[in-house]
């Protein structure tokens, strides 16, 4: 990255003139933290002390077997606290906002787990917190929601476009734009203008420096592979960069969706419908149509349906160090009951994207290699869609019966 805050062609700052002095103080403040040794050690207190660092490294013994190629492991970010590598983050940023000394904290939210974690630190902090969520996520993440209102924070249900992620950021934007003077806006991904990009990537970068420590004491090497889910990008950089320039291969698993048709996944890579642009304040890769409007996307999964891709991850795929391929959700679904089934992990289904693309090519390799999925998140918050998507009837029972007994 330069100062600009520019990777290659992507990143940098694209933002109104009101929001300028915000971004230079914020700007200013990351840089000073980062020079701080009490602050960097006030981080890492927090992620051992409150979020139960470091996290596990998994080995599957039964999908090792069964598949036959690749000894897979997994990174283990679903016990993190909140269930997700998103607490990594907001801890940096919630210490930072304090630091700075701001009274409020915005957020956007796709698959509501940022949202579940911006409110913890919140709480924690002393910090009031609203969150911006799209309707149409509300209603497929609703058990985030609940959580988010018990911890504190006003949810503030987005209806315009899509009513997914995309809208949520944009809300958020125009919130900080008016509040800046007291608000700290807590970006989840590696989006948007300097310093975000870098700032998440950085913070979540504990992911891939435990992976190093863990692989070596535990098979003796690097892993041969590494395979994230990626959506905006964080648990991907989080757990590529610091084996960026090693010799283990780093692959992002995008959402495959229903088809590659306009509208029906997520893939901004190795499709004609992505391009270079600029939008909500950075320039990257963007579904865009002919004429440069951001085009609807769909994930089976909450948290992958983003329009862009951290600027991080556009450089690093065009430089050929990292390679980007997908799953669809009907591969994300089975590699979801792989998982569950034979291992006893319930994945997110963000991370589940992961295991799909893991499992895919694990069994091709041979078995003195090793593979790292990252497991992002946990499934608990999609129960309703997993559900869904497995046509389990007696769980649809057990809801219409729940809610019968408890209308009477």
């Amino acid at each position: 990255m330069n100062d600009e805050g520019r990777f290659g062609q992507y990143g940098g700052s694209y933002i109104p003139e009101i929001l300028y002095s915000s971004q230079q103080q914020l700007l200013k403040a990351y840089r000073d933290a980062m020079n701080d040794a009490a602050f960097i050690q006030l981080v890492k207190s927090e992620m051992q002390t409150f979020s139960g660092r470091p996290t596990p490294l998994t080995y599957c013994a039964n999908l090792t077997k069964m598949l036959g190629g690749a000894q897979i492991y997994l990174k283990r970010e679903d016990l993190n606290h909140s269930g997700a590598h998103k607490m990594n983050n907001v801890i940096g940023q919630g210490l930072l906002a304090k630091r700075m000394g701001k009274t409020r904290i915005i957020a956007e939210t796709g698959a509501g787990q940022h949202g579940v974690a911006s409110a913890i630190v919140a709480a924690r902090l002393g910090l009031e917190c609203t969150v911006y969520m799209g309707a149409h996520d509300i209603e497929r993440q609703y058990p985030n929601v609940f959580w988010m209102k018990q911890l504190g924070a006003t949810v503030v249900p987005v209806t315009t476009g899509a009513a997914t992620l995309k809208d949520a950021l944009d809300e958020a934007l125009r919130d900080w734009s008016s509040s800046y003077e007291d608000t700290y806006y807590l970006i989840g991904t590696s989006c948007g203008c300097a310093p975000y990009p870098e700032m998440v990537a950085g913070f979540q970068s504990v992911i891939g420096e435990e992976v190093k420590e863990q692989s070596t004491q535990q098979f003796g090497k690097y892993p041969d592979r590494i395979y994230a889910c990626v959506g905006g990008g964080s648990n991907a950089c989080g757990i590529f960069l610091p084996f960026v320039g090693s010799d283990a291969e780093l692959i992002g698993v995008e959402a495959g969706g229903r088809s590659d048709a306009p509208g029906d996944h997520a893939m901004r890579f190795h499709t004609d419908q992505a391009r270079f642009g600029i939008a909500q304040g950075f320039a990257t890769k963007f579904l865009q149509d002919e004429e440069g409007q951001l085009q609807p996307t769909h994930s089976i999964s909450a948290g992958l349906d983003y329009v862009g891709v951290s600027p991080i991850l556009a450089d690093l795929e065009e430089q050929g160090k990292v390679r980007m391929t997908s799953a669809s959700d009907i591969e994300v679904m089975e590699a979801f009951k792989l998982l569950t089934r034979h291992e006893g992990v319930i994945p997110a289904l963000e991370s589940a994207h992961a295991v799909a693309g893991g499992l895919r090519e694990a069994a091709g390799m041979s078995p003195d290699q090793h593979i790292v999925i990252s497991i992002s998140g946990r499934g608990d918050k999609d129960i309703f869609n997993i559900a869904k998507a497995l046509d389990d009837e007696p769980f649809t029972e057990f809801l219409q019966t729940y809610l019968k007994e408890e209308s009477v």
